[in-house]
This record gives structure tokens, sequence and C-alpha cells, in this order.
């Protein structure tokens, strides 16, 4: 299923390498071991603090910044619901409100338990034509109903179950 990458040393070592150890490039150092990892796990936390002689603290301080950072796992699928006016005023929520029915999320969960899922809702997708709109990974879903995006989710479920 989704799968997070086994945390290896070796390949943030090297992007602190690549970063000649500066602490200047902290969140160039962050963004590309999110890239690896999709989050960024603990132990590689402490790991590049300790190797750039920067607090750990300082990297959480960062890393909970910015928005784009992420310290929790995610699902191999990331969905996006578009909470922004045109798709809140499109009925956005309701469609919200299916996805996480439909992956049996409990309320403050927002990755399923087999790591297949995350959903996150957005403030702009930038697609307001579309609205309410949706992003599962880098494609956009537009016009959704409840049942369209769970439609989208059974067709993701199927094509994972025939591979």
């Amino acid at each position: 299923m989704g799968q997070q990458p086994e945390l290896n040393l070796d390949q943030v070592c090297t992007i602190l390498q690549k970063h000649e150890y500066d602490g200047q490039q902290l969140i160039p150092i962050l963004q590309e071991v999110q890239e690896i990892y999709k989050y960024l796990p603990k132990e590689a936390i402490e790991f590049i603090a300790k190797k750039i002689h920067v607090p750990a603290a300082k990297i959480y301080g960062v890393a909970t910044f910015y928005a784009h950072f992420c310290l929790e796992p995610k699902g191999k699928y990331l969905i996006k619901v578009c909470d922004g006016t045109a798709c809140h005023v499109k009925k956005s929520i309701p469609v919200l409100n299916a996805i996480r029915e439909r992956l049996n999320l409990a309320p403050g969960k927002s990755t399923t338990n087999d790591m297949l899922f995350t959903v996150e809702t957005v403030s702009c997708l930038g697609t307001c034509g579309l609205a309410p709109a949706i992003v599962i990974n880098d494609k956009v879903h537009g016009l959704m109903t409840p049942e369209s995006a769970c439609a989208c989710i059974d067709e993701i479920i199927k094509q994972e179950a025939s591979q």
C-alpha cells in the first residue's frame, strides 16, 4: 500500500554535504529531505541539527512556521480539498465530509491507517472556475460532488488492488 521510504541517514548526509553543512541552507535542506520522505522524520531533524550545529528546536521552529513542511507521514495519495471562497460557496464542505467518511477518517485524523490517503484542506487551489475542486497528488478534479469525489477515491482503490 502507501509505505513511507525507510529512513536512510546516508541520504540525509548526502543532502547536507551538497549544502556544505551550512545552517543558512536549512530551508533547502529540509525541502530535499521532505522530497524523499514526504515529511520530516524526527530522526532526520535531530541528525541535521547535530551535523549543522543548530539546536533541534530551531529546526522545528522553521518546520512548523512554513505550511509547506510536514512533521507527520503522509499517505501515497494526498487529497487537497479547496475551501477558498468560490469552493466554499459551491459546497466544498460536503465534498470534504464525504471524502473523510469514505476513508473512515476519525475526527482530527488526516491519514488513513494503511498510509494510502491523506486529506487536507487548502485555502485556494487557483481553480475557482471549477469550484468545488480537489487535487489528488497533482491532478485537479473540478466540479466535485460528494459522489464524484468518492468515485475518484474508489478508482484509486481499484487501481491499487490490481497492482
